[in-house]
């Protein structure tokens, strides 16, 4: 009856394993006096958890008028709202909260626009912390890319643990891994759309040295090597590029 209800246009694979729910929700610490963002709650298995944790207020972003009906019938407590929007897009200051920490089991195809989404509002998102194809997780944590050193840039990454498709319904095809996104101390004052596009130029042509994308002026500003590609770059490198460009 549950596969029934599931949709393949949103990449609905919902968590059953009620030990690595736990797990998962031990990994945030959630504290008293927290607000947590659940994005694509689903049926509420990680919901239920949450729940055991002493937070504030807990908010579910879910665009599947369907999971709502579930969710509603399932729980009643006075710290949830449920809110029915496409967390690609939402405008996480209209929660009204100062300090948020968000988790998910994002849907493969969403997920970098989700993610995207999130750093976008990093000042208002101490911490984050999702299930994604593993393949993704790993190049977050780790690759020279685009939306790697996106999130990078504001996020300390870590990959926390690895799933197999048994403890999804339906299962994915592929391994999943969850990763902690916890933010950088440091203000740094970046705007996170000027530096998308920064990062877009920058990773656009990968084999293409510097000095063909960016002006060797600035890029000697910034201490980098107008021959240098890329993939060559570290995170403190466009943090750089950044603030000279």
């Amino acid at each position: 009856m549950l596969k029934k209800r599931l949709k393949k246009h949103f990449g609905q694979h919902l968590l059953v394993a009620k030990g690595v729910i736990k797990k998962l929700v031990e990994f945030m610490e959630i504290k008293e006096n927290d607000v947590v963002v659940e994005i694509g709650p689903g049926t509420g298995n990680l919901t239920e958890e949450l729940f055991n944790t002493p937070l504030k207020r807990l908010y579910l972003i879910e665009i599947d008028e369907d999971m709502i009906r579930i969710l509603k019938s399932r729980f009643n407590d006075r710290r949830l709202q449920i809110i029915h929007q496409d967390a690609g897009n939402f405008d996480f200051s209209k929660l009204g909260e100062t300090s948020l920490k968000v988790v998910g089991n994002l849907p493969y195809n969403v997920a970098s626009r989700i993610l995207e989404n999130v750093v976008n509002f990093n000042n208002l998102i101490s911490s984050a912390f999702f299930m994604l194809q593993k393949e993704v997780a790993i190049r977050i944590e780790k690759e020279a890319s685009w939306l790697s050193f996106f999130v990078r840039t504001f996020y300390e990454v870590k990959y926390l643990m690895s799933l197999p498709p048994k403890f999804f319904v339906p299962p994915p095809k592929v391994e999943s891994g969850f990763i902690g996104l916890y933010r950088r101390e440091e203000n740094l004052k970046i705007d996170p759309k000027r530096l998308k596009e920064l990062l877009k130029k920058v990773f656009s042509q990968r084999r293409k040295m510097l000095k063909h994308k960016v002006s060797e002026e600035v890029l000697l500003k910034a201490g980098i090597s107008p021959t240098a590609r890329a993939e060559e770059l570290k995170v403190s490198d466009i943090i750089k590029l950044y603030y000279t460009s």
